[in-house]
């Protein structure tokens, strides 16, 4: 395994033996904070579920109410008047087969796909491109819909996708190191609620087992969770 280097020794030496309140855990993680860049801000939730079972998969969108700090570069995969409308709305890329072509060339220049009910057809067939990426569009998580100008603008708004992986974890960013605290603990705030109210009916035992606070770089700061073990 890797040595650490200097920087992240000495952050760790400053985050202590014991799990912090939301409120403390942010101020720590811009504290100790390090790197040349303007980190991402990640929280990531262990789930006493068994992803398994299809109905343990936790799985949901929210909107952060201070966004991700940069604009997502979104596709639209339509035809007729959508592809009008999601150019208004201010799409990045729009098209149809065409774009889906594209994809299957190996083009990936961008962070979110939307597409239109009709288009699943064609759209259907990159699943083995996007799938791994989290790419690929879903009905469940809005990005499969004819309400094209409310998708582009929730995902350029800060639209984030929480998604429990094969070993019951939940990781996702929620902003900027450089984001002022209050921002980054209302966002927190509304990915740890929103993963609380989708607990499985199905699931035994302690639901969030364990949920850490990160930037990007730097060591991780645990976070009390029986405050969100509901």
């Amino acid at each position: 395994m890797a040595q650490h280097g200097k920087k992240y020794r000495a952050a760790l030496e400053k985050v202590e033996d014991r799990k912090y309140t939301l409120e403390e855990a942010m101020a720590k993680v811009k504290e100790i904070a390090f790197a040349k860049f303007d980190e991402t801000v990640e929280l990531t939730m262990w789930l006493g579920v068994d992803p398994r079972k299809a109905d343990q998969l936790v799985r949901g969108t929210i909107v952060l109410p201070h966004g991700l700090g940069k604009s997502k570069r979104v596709l639209v995969i339509a035809q007729g008047d959508k592809i009008r409308e999601a150019e208004e709305a201010g799409a990045d890329f729009v098209g149809g087969d065409d774009m889906v072509e594209k994809i299957r060339g190996g083009w990936l220049d961008f962070d979110a796909v939307i597409a239109t009910p009709d288009m699943m057809r064609s759209v259907g067939g990159l699943g083995k491109v996007l799938g791994p990426r989290g790419l690929m569009p879903n009905p469940k998580t809005g990005t499969v819909t004819f309400d094209v100008r409310a998708a582009v603008s929730e995902t350029k708004a800060g639209k984030v996708e929480y998604r429990v992986d094969k070993t019951g974890v939940i990781h996702v960013g929620i902003g900027k190191v450089s984001f002022d605290v209050d921002k980054l603990n209302d966002n927190a705030r509304m990915l740890l609620d929103a993963v609380v109210r989708a607990k499985p009916s199905t699931a035994k035992g302690k639901y969030v087992k364990k949920v850490n606070l990160a930037a990007t770089m730097s060591p991780g700061v645990l976070l009390d969770e029986t405050a969100y073990a509901k």
